[in-house]
């Protein structure tokens, strides 16, 4: 959701290329655990958006350790690269600046 999408259909098309099944699970757990509210889209009315909640929000810091960790130990991480600096040298910057464009 820090990549700006919001929607099912953002999410299907993703580069992670998830199975529909999967999407859909996944969702539905991270819905129940309190991570992601799941709204209608108002200029939609048969689509559903998903934000994280302050709880979602508040595993941006474990996040970012997870992509800085796994840029280092994978060679073939699809991680921005520009990102990626960003957050080994400015961290709580970055992440600062993630959680407050979510919250907004």
């Amino acid at each position: 959701m820090f990549k700006g999408k919001h929607s099912y259909s953002d999410f299907l098309h993703s580069e992670e290329k998830i199975a529909t099944n999967i999407l859909a699970d996944r969702l539905c757990l991270l819905e129940s655990a309190g991570i992601i509210n799941k709204s209608v889209d108002p200029s939609h009315g048969s689509k559903f958006i998903y934000k994280l909640t302050a709880k979602g929000v508040d595993l941006m810091p474990i996040l970012v350790e997870v992509i800085i960790w796994s840029a280092k130990y994978d060679g073939n991480t699809a991680v921005d690269r520009k990102f990626l600096k960003r957050a080994i040298l400015d961290k709580e910057g970055l992440i600062n600046n993630i959680s407050t464009q979510l919250k907004g």
